[in-house]
């Protein structure tokens, strides 16, 4: 007779503090962003947003413990970690800086901004649960290289090295706080009574910078005053319907439908990679399940007032390498909730360095990258590193891009021309790194095809690059025909050369018998 699953096991702590933390970092960044960037009012960012935020967190965590639940219970094991899942963090930058922000801005209105991206999420939960039905047969035919290669590339671009470089901007906390970390769940190594490496590294965090605050200093923008500041946030709200915004934002909808669509695609290519992920960790999760219930969830949301969608978090095998199983899921959506609703989100901020936490991201980011290489075949190496190569191309233009507006320089062709000569080829980072998580993946394919010398798989893969490089999806920054002609007509020639190949019946000299692709075979049915 089986018995029912642990709700809660000792590395429940572990992951509850390093997931919540990672939410946490995250919900601050948000607030930062609805205060300082878009000028939001603090009745709708206390009072509306994060109230609804609260409650979507709260279903989403909870339906992931329920399916972790029924997993454990299905096959007997005890080791069944739950989905990681919260804010979106591209969303989260792309609906605040190409949604919010413009329709604030030209509006001088920033609820206007609000429903706008209100409008945003409602359309993005649709594509969801719609493409949860078609999801799962891309994950069929997809190699697991490339489902974890462009997911490694994310993790190193756009989760790692943001974490790396605060630590490194203060290393007293973070490169000592990340040692902490690493000694622990790198090195087994356990602290006295148990307590979390996560909890250890935040207490000698805090304890570094409010010491340096007691002699006169400030360390990692910690102060008494702003901590006196943050207290002023105080209040209750529960979230409450929010209809008629959601209504009101329709008259943006030919703004929002550029960026609605791709990055739809962009979501379910996500959660495609972070189910694979968890897959490769061993626990299996159906696909349909998992994204219908990210559009279900952030709907939701929408309705009370969320701007920002829901997404399955990359980071599975992190947090159940620390020993997370069900439990933290479903506690972490409590912790949030409560945070949300109080509105004690400004305070926390006060209160710890966020160099103290950045350790556990990087951490992350550092497991995400190596179980691409880890779960795959040896030879298929050389695809995971093309698939990441587009996410550092996104990153690189990031800087470029935000260092120029803080130094107020608009780019013109005359600016590409001469940073081209000084070494520095924004127009291939702009090309090459759009549609990144899509360009990848296509990318990565093809070298596990070609690699395994199935020619006509490889061809396939060069064709659907060639359709979504023609539509935008892929290296361009707008929907649209014929986006980057030439970038398609060099996936139909790639196409056409490998059916070629394959019809041709291609001798490999030198070379081992190829390795069977974990796709299609590897996938059991949703």
């Amino acid at each position: 007779m089986k018995t029912s699953p642990k709700l809660w096991t000792p590395g429940d702590w572990n992951a509850l503090f390093g997931f919540g933390t990672n939410i946490l970092v995250n919900l601050l960044v948000l607030t930062g962003l609805l205060r300082f960037v878009l000028k939001m009012p603090d009745e709708i960012v206390f009072g509306r947003i994060l109230p609804a935020l609260g409650m979507m967190m709260l279903l989403s965590t909870g339906y992931y413990a329920w399916l972790a639940y029924r997993l454990a219970k299905q096959t007997g094991r005890d080791d069944v970690c739950a989905l990681p899942s919260g804010i979106s963090v591209p969303h989260m930058f792309v609906v605040t800086f190409v949604i919010m922000l413009p329709i604030s801005l030209s509006t001088g209105d920033p609820v206007k901004g609000w429903e706008a991206g209100l409008v945003w999420v409602f359309f993005q939960s649709f594509i969801l649960m719609i493409g949860g039905f078609i999801a799962p047969w891309i994950r069929k035919i997809t190699p697991r290289a490339a489902l974890l290669g462009t997911l490694a590339g994310v993790s190193i671009a756009f989760i790692s090295m943001r974490p790396a470089l605060e630590m490194f901007m203060n290393p007293v906390i973070g490169l000592v706080c990340l040692s902490i970390i690493l000694v622990s769940w790198l090195g087994g190594a356990r602290y006295p009574r148990g307590i979390p490496a996560g909890l250890v590294a935040i207490a000698f965090g805090m304890l570094v910078a409010w010491g340096a605050a007691a002699l006169g200093f400030q360390v990692a923008g910690i102060s008494p005053a702003g901590v006196g500041n943050a207290l002023a946030g105080f209040g209750f709200s529960l979230p409450a319907p929010a209809f008629d915004h959601v209504f009101s934002g329709f008259q943006f909808l030919g703004i929002i439908l550029v960026t609605a669509i791709p990055f739809g695609i962009y979501d379910l290519v996500e959660a495609m990679d972070n189910v694979e992920s968890a897959e490769a960790a061993g626990d299996h999760f159906p696909t349909t399940r998992v994204l219908t219930a990210d559009g279900v969830v952030s709907l939701v949301g929408c309705l009370l007032g969320n701007p920002f969608i829901n997404a399955v978090y990359i980071g599975h095998p992190g947090w159940k390498a620390m020993g997370g199983r069900i439990g933290y899921s479903a506690a972490t959506g409590i912790m949030v909730a409560f945070l949300c609703w109080f509105g004690i989100i400004a305070l926390l901020l006060a209160l710890v360095p966020v160099v103290a936490i950045s350790p556990i991201l990087l951490y992350i980011g550092m497991l995400i990258g190596a179980q691409a290489f880890q779960t795959t075949p040896a030879t298929h190496a050389p695809a995971i590193i093309l698939g990441m190569l587009p996410h550092l191309a996104a990153w690189a233009k990031t800087l470029i891009d935000g260092a120029l507006g803080a130094a107020g320089v608009q780019m013109t062709p005359d600016l590409v021309h001469n940073m081209a000569m000084g070494g520095v080829l924004y127009e291939g980072l702009a090309v090459f790194g759009s549609g990144a998580i899509l360009t990848g993946l296509v990318l990565a394919a093809i070298a596990v095809f070609i690699i395994e010398r199935k020619f006509e798989m490889a061809a396939g893969f060069a064709l659907a690059g060639a359709a979504m490089t023609f539509l935008g999806f892929m290296h361009g920054e707008t929907l649209g025909l014929n986006v980057t002609p030439l970038v398609a007509l060099a996936y139909v020639i790639v196409g056409a050369f490998l059916y070629a190949c394959a019809k041709a019946n291609v001798v490999a000299y030198g070379l081992p018998e190829p390795i069977a692709s974990d796709a299609p075979s590897a996938h059991p049915a949703e």
